[in-house]
Parts: C-alpha cells; sequence; structure tokens
C-alpha cells in the first residue's frame, strides 16, 4: 500500500498538469493534504463514492500518463546511474566504467 500511494505521488508530481481542477483537487486533498475520503465529500458536497471513483479514475489516467510517456520511468533510471555514477567516482574506477555509465545517462535524455 505505501509502495503504491509513493508511486502515485510520483506520477502526480510529473502529470498533475494534465489533469482538470477538479481531479488535482481531489488528488492533492487525498494523497498529499491526508484527507479522507469522507472529509473531501463533505468538502465538495458530493457522495464518498463519487470521490472515491473519481481518484480512481485519475490513478488510472495518471498510469496511462506514464505507460505512454515514461517521465517517472526515465527519472528512476537517471537517478540509479546516477547513483552507479558517484559510486564508480568515489572509488575510484577507472574511466571507461566512468564513461559507460556517463553514455548511459546520455541515452536516458
Amino acid at each position: 500500500m505505501i509502495e503504491k500511494t509513493i508511486r502515485i505521488n510520483y506520477l502526480y508530481d510529473f502529470y498533475q498538469s494534465l489533469l482538470t481542477d477538479k481531479q488535482n483537487n481531489y488528488m492533492r486533498m487525498y494523497y498529499l493534504d491526508d484527507w479522507s475520503l469522507g472529509e473531501i465529500s463533505e468538502h465538495f458536497e458530493v457522495s464518498r463514492q463519487a470521490v472515491y471513483d473519481n481518484i480512481r479514475r485519475t490513478e488510472a489516467l495518471l498510469e496511462e500518463y506514464e505507460e505512454k510517456l515514461s517521465l517517472f520511468t526515465r527519472y528512476q533510471k537517471r537517478n540509479e546511474a546516477l547513483k552507479e555514477l558517484r559510486t564508480l567516482i568515489e572509488a575510484k574506477r577507472d574511466k571507461e566504467e566512468i564513461l559507460r555509465v556517463l553514455h548511459t545517462l546520455d541515452k536516458l535524455e
């Protein structure tokens, strides 16, 4: 459950500008501000089920955006390559290994 929440938060960070105001409000309140479905439904004077459905549809939409654009996946790969590069540099590895990782980073752009 925590992994899902973290993933949705990242996807939201990357793709929030593609969402409607309503989707943004519900997602921000639910995931970032930790409001319950009941609190959100009271605030907007809609049913709890309507909030739940909107959030689930928005989550699916965020996953669809990621499937098509892969911004989060590329971000993760860049971070992994940067960690590897940092380790190689700190260990004073040879230039060939460092260049290999730099080449990997270059391809991710």
